[in-house]
């Protein structure tokens, strides 16, 4: 038997490190050779790293949320053979890691109510309960409280009966070991004066704060959100579009589209329109290298689709938008947001972006202050289309009205520039069939 020690490789250019997001195998467990070991994030793309070897897991090195940097073990493995490790020359790096076998232990608290002990959790029934109850009373006061936070150690029955009674376990006082509260604890409670709680009205209060780590794709999106706000001096415009005719074309489409065609959302005719808009301004198709100083203003359109994924929010690219028909560009939205929500997305579908869209238009809402995706320097959001009544011509009609909310940088975009770029997308999409004239 030998020992093999399973190092981070590279798993993109320039990648120093990567962390750990998640351990599908555990110490003892037995892998096959191509089986997933550990899933690694770099960048904003997921990766499974996957066992060269056939072996038994011996240790693992980091925890998730922990930063690996390429070359460092990860997993190490005992395999029949040589391996690539010897067995004292891998050890020394185990330490800690073998711990999860102390899981399997029975915990403390058990041991000892297996052992003979002065006081008992709940006792059980006595011929005068009255007199046990006042006998608690007495020892200790009715409205003891416990240190903010603290979570009272009760029983799920316990639990389950101090809710029905409308009691909150903070403020009874335990005889158990620990302080746990029994049922005698509640009797008491009620004996000595706590009937004030039952006045209370309703259920008692939910106690307890769950503490969740922020790492793998939800620290990366943190990270983003964080600098793009604190770098770019965002400004927002927002202005009201009758949607009316180009929902009714939609509609129409879709009505009569091939089987074989995809079906259309606002989507693709907001992609026809940056296509359309984008050449008369090129500071908003555009990245700004603020380090550099250099804006990088783009011929190409490359839209972004702010996605989410049940792992937070992707940014699949579509790229060369300008080259792409309206059917052309339902498909490859599908595409691309199926691949993000399936996490198959690859690095170079998930950048380049330079404008992104994100729609809220399904969750409602009337108006938005997206963050911009950087390096861009502009984003718009559609909100929702609502039936609304609007005066056109003197007269109040239902039109099918939507918010479109927008986001730029202002080192690069003037207002002025923003507002008549939001214009002139309104001027198209109320007008649907311009989006068709070359």
């Amino acid at each position: 038997m030998g020992r093999y020690i399973f190092k981070l490789p590279d798993v993109g250019e320039g990648t120093a490190e990567a962390e750990i997001v998640a351990w599908h195998v555990k110490v003892g467990d037995t892998v096959d050779e191509d089986q997933n070991l550990v899933d690694v994030m770099t960048d904003k793309a997921t990766v499974e790293m996957t066992s060269p070897v056939a072996g038994t897991v011996v240790s693992l090195h980091g925890e998730p949320g922990a930063m690996a940097t390429v070359g460092a073990p990860l997993v190490e493995l005992e395999i029949d053979g040589a391996g690539n490790a010897d067995g004292a020359a891998a050890r020394p790096k185990a330490k800690a890691v073998a711990a999860p076998k102390v899981a399997v232990k029975p915990p403390p608290a058990k041991l000892e109510r297996a052992q003979p002990a002065p006081a008992k959790v709940e006792p059980a029934p006595k011929p005068a309960p009255e007199e046990k109850r006042r006998a608690l009373a007495e020892r200790r006061p009715a409205f003891a409280t416990r240190v903010a936070g603290q979570r009272p150690l009760a029983s799920p029955a316990v639990r389950q009966r101090a809710h029905e009674l409308g009691i909150a376990l903070q403020f009874v006082p335990g005889t158990g070991p620990a302080g746990r509260i029994g049922h005698a604890d509640l009797d008491a409670y009620v004996a000595s004066g706590g009937r004030a709680a039952l006045a209370r009205s309703g259920p008692a209060p939910r106690e307890g704060v769950e503490e969740v780590r922020v790492i793998g794709l939800r620290r990366k999106i943190a990270e983003k959100m964080q600098d793009s706000k604190r770098r770019i001096p965002h400004f927002s415009y927002v202005d009201e579009i009758d949607m009316t005719e180009l929902d009714s074309l939609r509609a129409h489409l879709n009505a009569t589209k091939r089987a074989d065609q995809p079906k259309l959302t606002l989507l693709p005719f907001f992609m026809r329109a940056l296509v359309a808009t984008l050449p008369a301004y090129p500071q908003i198709n555009a990245r700004f290298d603020d380090e550099a100083g250099i804006v990088h203003r783009h011929a190409a359109v490359h839209i972004g689709i702010a996605t989410q994924t049940a792992n937070g929010l992707l940014v699949p690219v579509v790229h060369h938008a300008e080259t792409l028909d309206l059917w052309q560009s339902a498909a490859e939205i599908a595409r691309l947001v199926a691949a993000a929500r399936e996490n198959k997305a690859t690095k170079e579908e998930l950048s380049g972006s330079t404008i992104t869209i994100t729609s809220l238009g399904a969750l409602g809402g009337i108006a938005a202050t997206p963050v911009i995706n950087a390096p861009e320097v502009a984003i718009i959001g559609p909100n929702a289309v609502l039936e609304r009544p609007v005066v056109r011509d003197g007269q109040i009609v239902v039109r099918k009205m939507m918010n479109l909310s927008s986001s730029f940088d202002h080192r690069v975009v003037d207002g002025h520039d923003g507002a008549s770029f939001i214009q002139r997308l309104k001027a198209l999409l109320e007008h649907p069939a311009t989006l068709f004239i070359e």
